[in-house]
């Protein structure tokens, strides 16, 4: 039996030094394909990713070019948008490395992923995602009054709409895509987090909701839902580290749960960076699978127990 594998792979990983060209995010999903078809060898593998660079690119395009008959899509849909996109990316590449390797017609399939949170979520009322392009004080003030939107200065660059991080609840699609799974299928879900829904009080219909949610937090609920072995978060280091940045830096190896919940409540971890991989890692590993943290290049040996922060219960 191979050991069923969910790779969170970073938005940041298609786009390669501000290049925002689809050929350019196309030629750099190769890498990606070619490492999907290696490992297929040895397990099931389902890939969910980030969205950050391509989503803001298309509302940028949305903002700059609605016009009253054709208004500037919600960022619910956006972000639906965006799996489409980088879905097709990565079905491509992958497909096209099978068949290099000698083994046509593999089966891949990207499912737009709709990704269910709590409309009573805290972080509703304490929106912190910066979205889309920067303005300037007044125009963003401008804005929030026009478009109910809630706006920040960040870091000195300017001012952004931020919208609400929620945690995810459950997937609309879980059942499908676990039966794609079982079928043999690469299945590429929820991507960019998902696309952000919330469940009506009556009738427990489905229903859009402008939010972002956390590409690993997403991918480890797909993980769990999916019955993983492994959850990975794909990102640009081989490793989590503690005392970051300073002469004490230490990279981290095999941890326990308590050991990585420890480092958590010193500090060690960033929350717009490291933070999340591994409370999702601390949280698969609470599941009962093996929660691990590191890059492309470091994948195969880190499955393999050698690389990589790789955290279990």
């Amino acid at each position: 039996m191979k050991k069923r594998v969910v790779l969170a792979l970073g938005g940041n990983a298609l786009q390669k030094n501000g290049e925002a060209s689809a050929e350019a995010q196309k030629k750099i999903a190769v890498s990606v394909g070619e490492m999907v078809a290696e490992l297929a060898d040895k397990y099931e593998i389902v890939i969910a990713h980030g969205n950050g660079p391509q989503v803001g690119n298309i509302l940028i395009h949305e903002e700059a070019g609605a016009t009253e008959k054709a208004p500037a899509m919600p960022l619910e849909t956006a972000v639906a948008m965006s799996q489409g996109q980088i879905g097709y990316w990565l079905t491509q590449a992958i497909e096209n490395a099978f068949i290099k390797r000698g083994r046509k017609n593999p089966k891949v399939v990207t499912v737009v992923s709709q990704v269910v949170v709590d409309k009573n979520d805290p972080a509703f009322d304490n929106p912190t995602k910066p979205i889309g392009q920067f303005y300037s004080e007044v125009e963003a003030k401008k804005l929030a009054r026009e478009k109910k939107w809630v706006v920040k200065e960040d870091a000195g660059r300017g001012w952004r709409r931020v919208v609400a991080s929620p945690k995810p609840v459950d997937i609309v699609e879980k059942k499908a895509i676990l039966e794609l799974v079982k079928d043999g299928v690469i299945v590429i879900a929820a991507g960019g987090g998902g696309v952000p829904v919330y469940r009506t009080r009556v009738l427990k219909r489905v229903k859009g909701i402008d939010a972002v949610i956390d590409k690993d937090y997403a991918a480890e609920k797909l993980a769990e839902l999916v019955k993983a072995d492994v959850f990975v978060s794909v990102t640009a280091v081989p490793n989590a580290c503690i005392n970051y940045g300073t002469p004490d830096e230490q990279t981290l190896g095999a941890l326990t749960i308590p050991e990585a919940l420890e480092y958590k409540k010193q500090g060690q971890f960033k929350s717009g960076s490291m933070l999340p991989k591994v409370e999702a890692a601390m949280k698969f590993a609470k599941f009962g699978g093996e929660g691990i943290i590191t890059d492309i290049d470091n994948l195969k040996l880190a499955l393999a127990g050698k690389a990589g922060t790789r955290i279990k219960d």
